[in-house]
């Protein structure tokens, strides 16, 4: 039985070793935390006398991720995902406008909602249709679409400044981490084709309905033996001989197999594998921020909704409207402030929306700032990441910041994990196909 070292334990590592597994490699994977998931992981916060598990920060997907779909399957807990066919966005003062497909063919199924938004005007929603029927046919054939920004593509198709305030900032904001103006166009079309247009269920949101540590907790590996997850354990460097690694030092203690995969964060793979000279100046890092707040009664009937206008973007109900966990994605702004700050800000802004915050007390409140959550998707960014090979036989890449067709996401994390685990397979003589094609 062929075997394989997996350092790292986030999503595209965990995604490499349930693949490989699955196709008859023995793996054993180290994580030097004491828990699973990388960045999307959730732990115990000991707060107004009692211990709740919460996540870092709201995370969620659209049905077109196939792959991180596929990969919960093989866990065994795609039924944890609650999926919803209707977004919601609310404007100060609480008024709803709601988006969902209709009747009409692809790509054309959204024309009827996008016609009653309320947020936008005439002008705006024509402005809309006039940029979402050049999507489909500009992603695949203009050349230019990584030297660009996604603000200069909307600027060139006439988008009126409501449109993109109201509507594709939102967008793009929520699903890259980042803004219109520092994405390159080739991802923002591939978020709204892939999201929105292709096909008529792709935007559909997925929201776990457990924490994120649920989803890929130690016990659901239990009924694959052929995984060994060893936590709190550090891949402190590869041991290299000519054009191979001969082994991995872990804690001090040197470990060996067939073949390995380093799938740390971007710093960390600089350090192990310092021989690969990544550029750190060419990677820039944007902050997610999320704020959970408990209050003492029901502050709205949603479970989710989209904020306009503010610097609260989304909230999301996790305990009878009770209970919100609020996301700022591309939080820069947020960094040097206080947490007692955030909190202020946060509640006077979701105030605005739902009136019932007004006479609920808050009971408590928690702020987490993930300073380093994803890369940034900027103009030529896609020409420096690596792919799953390197210089050495029996090694490969695997993070969402390598090159696998999808950006610094959730879905582009198991992507990555899949192709890493093609390429291992390929070089053991028995190729196997897991990334799976897009909805489209």
């Amino acid at each position: 039985m062929p075997t394989c070292l997996i350092a790292g334990g986030g999503l595209a590592g965990l995604a490499c070793a349930a693949a490989l597994a699955d196709t008859g490699f023995s793996v054993d994977l180290f994580e030097a935390r004491p828990f699973l998931g990388g960045r999307a992981a959730s732990y115990s916060l000991h707060t107004g006398g009692e211990t709740v598990e919460i996540d870092n920060c709201q995370h969620i997907l659209l049905r077109c991720c196939v792959n991180l779909l596929d990969f919960y399957r093989r866990l065994g807990v795609e039924d944890k995902i609650r999926f919803y066919d209707a977004i919601v966005f609310l404007e100060p003062g609480g008024r709803r406008s709601v988006l969902r497909a209709g009747p009409w063919p692809e790509p054309f199924h959204f024309t009827g909602s996008l016609a009653r938004l309320r947020f936008l005007g005439w002008r705006d929603k024509a402005a809309l249709v006039r940029a979402t029927g050049a999507v489909g046919w500009e992603r695949r054939r203009r050349r230019d679409l990584d030297r660009i920004t996604f603000l200069d593509w909307l600027r060139e198709k006439r988008q009126t400044r409501r449109a993109i305030e109201r509507f594709w900032e939102p967008v793009i904001v929520s699903a890259l981490n980042e803004a219109p103006g520092r994405v390159a166009a080739r991802y923002g079309l591939q978020v709204i084709w892939l999201g929105f247009l292709a096909r008529r269920d792709n935007y559909h949101l997925g929201v776990p309905a457990v924490s994120l540590g649920r989803l890929y907790h130690p016990d659901l590996w239990r009924s694959r033996p052929r995984v060994r997850l060893h936590l709190g354990a550090t891949v402190e460097r590869f041991v290299f001989d000519g054009g191979c690694v001969a082994g991995a030092v872990v804690s001090g203690e040197q470990k060996q197999a067939d073949y390995y995969v380093s799938a740390v964060d971007f710093d960390r793979a600089r350090e192990l594998l310092p021989e690969l000279e990544l550029d750190a100046a060419g990677w820039e890092h944007v902050p997610i921020t999320g704020i959970h707040l408990w209050f003492d009664r029901r502050v709205t009937d949603l479970p989710h909704a989209a904020l306009l206008g503010r610097t609260i973007q989304w909230f999301f109900d996790h305990g009878e409207g009770r209970y919100l966990q609020l996301v700022v994605s591309a939080s820069r702004s947020l960094l040097p402030m206080s947490r007692d700050a955030i909190v202020e800000l946060a509640v006077r802004e979701l105030a605005e929306f739902l009136p019932a915050v007004r006479e609920a007390k808050l009971e408590r409140s928690h702020v987490v700032k993930e300073v380093r959550a994803t890369v940034s998707p900027a103009p030529g960014h896609e020409a420096r990441r690596p792919g799953s090979h390197t210089p050495w036989r029996n090694l490969f890449l695997a993070g969402d910041w390598t090159r696998s067709g999808w950006p610094s996401t959730m879905e582009g994390a198991v992507r990555s994990g899949y192709l890493a685990a093609e390429a291992v397979t390929n070089r053991a003589g028995r190729l196997r196909r897991f990334v799976l094609p897009e909805r489209e």
